[in-house]
């Protein structure tokens, strides 16, 4: 371009400008169009114009100050209509819009399951129709690996189980590779020796981690069901009575409970961890269970029937998540699955960012694994359209985290971009795809809140900004769990490290089986500075609608690495202390 603009291009700029106080502008851009002006004098002079020409409410947008910029940078479309949209600019914006519009498919969901919950209320788990005129025999298992903080308040609870001695048998399947394998043998004997019917089982090897300790248990279980408890989890007492009828009814193979959680309020991000789960729980569980969706086995705080385990094929190690294998491959085979919200079972959340990280990737990789692995059997049964399309959406909603990666590295071209296109024109396709995707979050976890705690849900709303910030946290470690699921990459199974942690503070830096982060610490910080550059890019473009939303990157990928690598910083200076205590009093010998 040579400097100047052409007439017909500057009227177009001036169509929103009503007939009557546009004639004079348009004269003047007759007179002055051959005129050279740099392009850039010419942005602010045909703004100004522009601004001038129109009716008392749009004068706002000369206004001075900073009230005044607000308004321009929010409602001034001074280059709707005169930027033409190049085939870079198309480049950004088709793969950007098509990921949001994938994104609010998962968004709409969420607001479908919550339709679902409450329009199927009438269909919550009741008493069950029939029951037992005599009790049936029942197995507990107890995996362990390496859980020395936790097994024996774990031992400890389950023999406090009320159900008959004689029908009962409790197996300690423990793996481990440290001083816990001692310590829960000695636990067991003691217990079996005041009468308790308990055993304990050690492996040399962990073939098949957690899914292969449960099926060499089965080899020497005595039970017609089994339940199964985590080291972090304190079952109740009447778990078992109020469990055991349902499986009166012969087709029911799965009974699950709710989870509880022992240290809630430890602190921000068990408060969040809990609100996450809680969503999982109430609303997930709740409209499936509901609606006669499939719905998945959390392999702890539940009984199964020994037979369906063997019917589905017995417990498989190929995925992470084998409690969501097997749940799906015994639904495959007419298994009738039932919850019950109303009997939860208390458990220790982790209180580390990098162990929830951890954990939560490991469990997106497995749920992608079980879709690679049983989807194909899904589409190809006869379930009904609508049970296919949710257990679609049940086992794939991990892949948002790739798609949130290219979002992120899409979001400052589309900045660009939609710098010179019209405000209101863009907002027609914002609103509704940011209502799906990202507002849906805020209202599911919110409605579980009040579902669970009316009295006192509102605390919640407070807490969303920082649960989409955890959720934002986990976007680099879990797109590298779901690739690696994609790709067929095998990794071990990555514990949870659980310290016996009530609701009270406690000195972590002396625990073991805490976990090296590695590059990813770094990687989040990069990525949030990353963010708080575009923040920095909005302000100077009067981008205001679009900083909340950047801003929340910005602390989410902030406290992830921030966390984590302040959380390694007191364990490495805790572990140069006590090496130093240990110089020192090496050299008085």
């Amino acid at each position: 371009m040579d400097g100047r603009f052409r007439v017909a291009d500057i009227k177009r700029a001036f169509a929103r400008i009503q007939p009557a106080e546009a004639a004079g502008c348009l004269n003047l851009v007759e007179w002055t169009a051959e005129i050279p002006v740099p392009p850039t004098r010419f942005k602010l002079s045909l703004r100004a114009s522009s601004t001038m020409a129109t009716s008392f409410p749009w004068a706002l947008l000369a206004a001075p100050g900073a009230s005044g910029r607000l308004v321009r940078g929010l409602f001034d479309n001074t280059f709707a209509g005169v930027h033409q949209l190049a085939w870079f600019d198309w480049a950004m914006l088709i793969p950007y819009f098509t990921i949001l519009l994938i994104l609010s498919v998962y968004g709409i969901h969420r607001y479908d399951t919550i339709r679902t919950y409450f329009k199927l209320r009438k269909n919550a788990t009741k008493e069950p129709a029939r029951r037992f005129e005599q009790l049936p025999p029942v197995t507990i298992q107890l995996p362990l690996y390496n859980e020395r903080y936790v097994v024996e308040r774990l031992i400890e609870e389950t023999v406090k189980m009320e159900y008959p001695k004689e029908l009962l048998q409790i197996q300690v399947l423990d793996d481990s590779t440290d001083d816990t394998a001692p310590f829960a043998e000695a636990l067991v004997e003691r217990y079996k020796n005041m009468g308790y019917p308990i055993e304990y089982h050690h492996r040399d090897n962990r073939h098949g981690y957690k899914a292969g300790a449960l099926q060499a248990g089965l080899e020497t279980a005595t039970g017609e069901f089994v339940a199964v408890f985590d080291a972090d989890f304190c079952p109740p007492p009447e778990f078992l009575l109020r469990t055991i009828h349902h499986f009166a009814d012969p087709k029911v193979g799965v009974v699950q409970t709710r989870w509880s959680y022992l240290n809630r309020d430890y602190n921000f991000l068990t408060e969040v961890e809990a609100m996450l789960l809680d969503g999982h729980f109430i609303l997930e569980h709740g409209a499936r269970s509901r609606a006669g969706y499939f719905f998945n086995f959390n392999g702890t705080a539940g009984i199964l029937r020994k037979s369906m385990i063997d019917d589905a094929g017995g417990w498989q190690h190929d995925t992470l998540t084998e409690d969501s294998d097997l749940s799906y491959r015994a639904q495959l085979k007419g298994w009738r699955f039932v919850y019950m919200p109303g009997l939860h079972c208390p458990s220790e959340l982790p209180v580390q960012m990098h162990g929830f990280q951890v954990q939560q990737s490991r469990w997106a990789k497995g749920l992608t694994q079980v879709a690679k692995k049983l989807l194909p059997a899904i589409l190809k049964s006869d379930m009904t359209r609508r049970q296919k399309a949710e257990a679609v959406l049940h086992l794939t909603p991990n892949i948002s985290y790739p798609l949130m990666i290219v979002i992120s590295a899409l979001l400052l071209p589309v900045m660009i971009v939609r710098f010179y296109m019209g405000w209101w024109e863009m907002m027609l396709i914002d609103l509704p795809l940011i209502a799906a995707s990202f507002w849906s979050i805020s209202l599911f976890y919110v409605v579980a809140q009040r579902e669970l705690y009316p009295k006192n849900w509102k605390r919640s709303v407070l807490l969303l900004p920082m649960l989409m910030a955890v959720g934002v946290g986990l976007t680099i470690i879990n797109t590298r769990a779901v690739l690696e699921a994609l790709f067929g990459v095998q990794t071990s199974f990555a514990r949870t490290p659980k310290y016996n942690i009530g609701g009270i503070q406690m000195n972590l830096e002396n625990k073991k089986y805490r976990r090296r982060s590695g590059w990813l610490p770094y990687a989040e910080l990069a990525v949030g500075t990353y963010f708080a550059a575009m923040v920095v890019f909005a302000v100077q473009t009067l981008n205001f609608a679009a900083i909340p939303f950047l801003l929340l990157f910005v602390c989410g990928y902030w406290w992830a690495g921030g966390a984590t690598l302040y959380e390694e910083h007191q364990s490495r200076l805790h572990w140069l202390k006590q090496r130093r205590l240990a110089l020192s009093a090496a050299r008085q010998l």
